[in-house]
């Protein structure tokens, strides 16, 4: 007897339908799995078969049966453990322990343990929306994947806690109550406040509000500055300014976290990443990859924060791979298996120090770095990924008077509310390019949303010229000066705007004296 069941594997963020078709026959017991399966596809026949003698049904070794399993369509690259629970379900209707009611179109997808319990398994959240565009009645996960599933609208989830369970649920010996969904208004929108707030940072006027342009517009930062200056500090204060996500950018980034198997504690990703790699990760590591590519630092800093703290110290390999992705929002990761393309639209905050010991250019203290060695210690930051940050500035390091003061500057709190505003204004103007903030805007449309005044454009065209600015930095100032308007809530950019941007590219690193 011929069954068909219907799970789905991951091709990048994406679910992929695949037909489970078990046949079984009489002969000497054979249990065979076709269709391209990785090590852990093959090893679900032994789990199946003690969770089916444990859940007190007839295992396939006890019968004299020939089994084949083939997972289509063939060419697709199948790994997981997610098909072990429709495999099952395929064996014991093969089998007539069971009978599939055809008006009912399910999806099964879940990891069996031997004792019949079902383990959550990577990438449910795809599933559930492959699911839903493709018309299924519902769709049948561990108990622990339910509310992840369930964030998809208008389709039925049902959690189920062992194959004993289900297998009543199927032949209507029980009923098991749908997952709900949570409205979107009762999830918690949590911001990263704690030690991090800017009122608790002393001084260091000119980098918040570097660092609140940065976050009204999603521009990229580079720090740099003597040891102790507090660059790490208001790297991690940055998140705590940042927006909340809408339910669309959630979504996203709770697909990626899925299929890199990091929901499990936390099933939605309401909160704007903040990924801090350490400088020792690898280009993979990074961008993604593997045999089957899986999401890299960029994909899960995607719509969030992604920090590289003492930038010259990781890998030039690394840091060149970040240009495309930082030009293009997405990667596309090849593999002879085949491409994936993940998004990666991140900001990037880098920090670094100006030479290696920390105290070029500084006022105080003597810089004991031999002049080559500076000038070898820059030079790992290359022209083209300096070009692609929007926003460089130094961070000196805060006087006694400024450090001891008792006044408190403006909280998270207070920067969340103008970064909030400034955003608003932004998604209403640029929703006819569907994009969101300001340096997403291409360089054919940049000039659409930029009106300056004459005496602005003065001011630009002699500080290009002056400063041999290449195209991309002069675009990427006209964004900048775009978002301080913003945050002014004004239409035209002005020439107060555009020496505010111009002030952020002053300090570019190949320039420095």
């Amino acid at each position: 007897m011929s069954v068909v069941v219907s799970s789905a594997a991951l091709s990048g963020l994406e679910a992929v339908k695949i037909d489970v078709e078990v046949d079984s026959f009489p002969g000497l017991h054979f249990f065979n799995i076709v269709g391209l399966p990785d090590k852990s596809v093959e090893e679900s026949k032994d789990r199946l078969d003690s969770a089916i003698r444990n859940s007190g049904l007839v295992n396939p070794k006890s019968k004299n049966l020939r089994i084949i399993v083939n997972l289509a369509p063939a060419n697709i690259k199948k790994e997981g453990s997610s098909f072990d629970l429709p495999i099952t379900i395929g064996y014991l209707a093969a089998t007539s322990q069971i009978k599939l009611d055809p008006k009912k179109a399910r999806l099964f997808a879940g990891e069996l343990s031997l004792d019949g319990s079902l383990r959550p398994v990577n990438g449910i959240l795809s599933m559930a929306i492959l699911a839903h565009k493709m018309g299924f009645y519902e769709i049948l996960v561990p108990k622990s994947n339910a509310k992840e599933a369930a964030l998809v609208n208008n389709i039925k989830v049902v959690g189920v806690n062992n194959l004993k369970e289900l297998v009543s649920y199927l032949k209507s010996e029980i009923e098991i109550e749908p997952e709900k969904q949570t409205p979107w208004n009762q999830v918690g929108h949590n911001n990263q406040e704690s030690d991090y707030d800017f009122a608790n940072i002393k001084g260091q006027e000119g980098a918040k509000r570097a660092l609140l342009v940065a976050a009204a517009g999603g521009h990229n930062i580079l720090m740099f500055g003597p040891p102790g200056s507090g660059k790490t500090i208001l790297a991690r204060a940055l998140a705590t300014i940042l927006p909340s996500m809408s339910r669309e950018e959630a979504i996203d980034v709770t697909k990626i976290y899925s299929v890199a198997g990091l929901t499990k504690e936390k099933p939605f990703i309401n909160q704007r990443p903040f990924r801090s790699p350490h400088h020792t990760v690898s280009a993979p590591g990074i961008i993604g990859g593997g045999s089957i590519p899986h999401p890299g630092e960029i994909s899960l800093a995607h719509r969030g924060v992604l920090f590289l703290d003492e930038l010259p110290e990781f890998q030039r390999n690394v840091l060149e791979s970040l240009r495309q992705p930082l030009e293009e929002g997405c990667v596309t990761v090849a593999r002879a298996s085949g491409s994936s393309h993940f998004p990666a639209r991140f900001m990037l905050v880098a920090s670094m120090n100006p030479c290696p010991c920390g105290n070029f250019g500084s006022e105080t203290e003597v810089c004991l770095c031999p002049p080559v060695n500076v000038v070898r210690y820059k030079k790992k930051i290359s022209g083209p990924l300096l070009d692609r940050i929007d926003i460089q500035f130094y961070v000196s390091r805060e006087t006694f008077a400024n450090l001891k003061d008792t006044n408190s500057s403006e909280s998270s709190l207070e920067l969340r509310k103008k970064v909030e505003k400034a955003r608003e204004i932004q998604a209403e103007r640029l929703k006819k390019f569907n994009i969101l903030t300001n340096s997403e805007v291409s360089f054919k449309n940049v000039q659409k949303i930029c009106n300056l005044t004459p005496e602005a454009e003065l001011i630009l065209g002699r500080f290009v010229e002056k400063h041999g600015i290449s195209g991309r930095g002069y675009h990427r100032m006209l964004k900048i000066s775009r978002t301080i308007a913003d945050l002014e809530n004004s239409n035209t950019i002005t020439a107060n705007h555009i020496k505010e941007a111009v002030s952020f590219r002053l300090h570019d690193l190949g320039k420095m004296s």
